[in-house]
């Protein structure tokens, strides 16, 4: 039998009500006894890292998990990680890049009602992420929910009450589990062993582009934030109004070692910065990337972990574009 670590986090599948609303309690000890099937696939080990509601997720936690992971790696055939869902596709997406290329499954997952609820998705949900960790063809990072495996650097959440919570950005689920058999259409790329990193700089932002966005707004975070990521509309730009304001000021903080990333705010299909005037003058700038078909999830988790290595620009640039996870189809 395959040996699993099961490392809890809190979360809405380890919660229980209070006069205050739902608040995580339960070790992931307790969560096992609700499916005892899993006995059946694995043997399992335990940890409670955490009892947070994942809206408190912070880098920070990112860092333990991956440290709990490090520290273990060779001990197990896999890890199950259970999480709350708010934040699921931010952490999925910083450890495929803390844990670059793992050749043993690391999967997250959890529910969108507690494990104690009559009508929940807990089981079934865990008892999915126990399977695939056992699989000799799973690989790498990914998020098991709603019977369905999504890479962790292409995860969003898309619901916020239904089961199916999660969806995958501009590239195809990896796999679908139905009444506990994988049906695997695609195995993820992996390193004899994973590279770990711990170093971050969480000194990056997100801004969203509104009509008649405020440029100062802009200003403000580009000389608080070491880089900024720009969601802006459609395939991407900066307006122009009755100035090049927006413009100046990307050029200005660019110029003293900022970092800015065009995106777009429309969920599919990505960013292409080339197609109209508003993005094709931001093309080609030192210090300015450009996300292509990445989620935000993924862009503001891979260049926290660029930036926690290196400072310099073209190494920068190089490795926001070198494909992890296949987090990135085109650029």
């Amino acid at each position: 039998m395959k040996k699993i670590l099961m490392i809890g986090t809190g979360g809405t599948i380890a919660s229980e009500t209070s006069p205050d609303g739902l608040t995580p309690e339960l070790k992931p000890e307790q969560l096992l006894k609700f499916v005892p099937e899993i006995s059946k696939l694995c043997t399992v080990d335990c940890i409670s890292l955490y009892t947070v509601d994942s809206t408190n997720m912070t880098p920070g936690h990112w860092i333990g998990i991956v440290r709990t992971v490090r520290e273990n790696y060779d001990k197990y055939d896999g890890f199950v990680i259970s999480h709350g869902t708010d934040t699921m596709a931010y952490t999925a997406a910083a450890l495929s890049y803390m844990i670059k290329g793992s050749r043993k499954p690391i999967v997250l997952t959890g529910a969108q009602k507690p494990i104690g609820f009559e009508s929940t998705d807990s089981k079934i949900n865990l008892l999915d992420a126990f399977t695939c960790a056992c699989a000799d063809t799973m690989c790498g990072v990914c998020i098991v929910f709603n019977g369905r495996v999504i890479l962790g650097t292409r995860a969003r959440k898309t619901r916020s009450k239904s089961f199916a919570a999660f969806s995958s950005i501009n590239y195809p689920v990896i796999a679908t589990l139905q009444s506990g058999v994988i049906m695997q259409y695609i195995k993820p790329e992996s390193l004899p062993y994973p590279e770990f990193c711990d170093t971050l700089d969480t000194n990056v932002g997100l801004i969203k582009m509104i009509p008649s966005a405020d440029y100062e707004l802009l200003e403000f975070m580009l000389n608080r934030k070491d880089a900024l990521i720009i969601e802006s509309f459609g395939v991407g730009g900066l307006p122009s109004y009755d100035s090049d304001k927006f413009i100046d000021i990307v050029k200005s903080a660019v110029s003293r070692g900022k970092v800015v990333i065009m995106t777009t705010q429309v969920q599919n299909e990505g960013s292409d910065l080339a197609v109209y005037n508003v993005g094709h003058r931001l093309k080609g700038w030192s210090n300015v990337l450009e996300a292509y078909d990445m989620t935000t999830e993924a862009a503001l988790a891979k260049i926290m972990c660029i930036l926690g290595k290196t400072k310099e620009p073209k190494e920068i640039n190089r490795l926001f574009y070198e494909p992890v996870a296949n987090d990135i189809l085109y650029h």
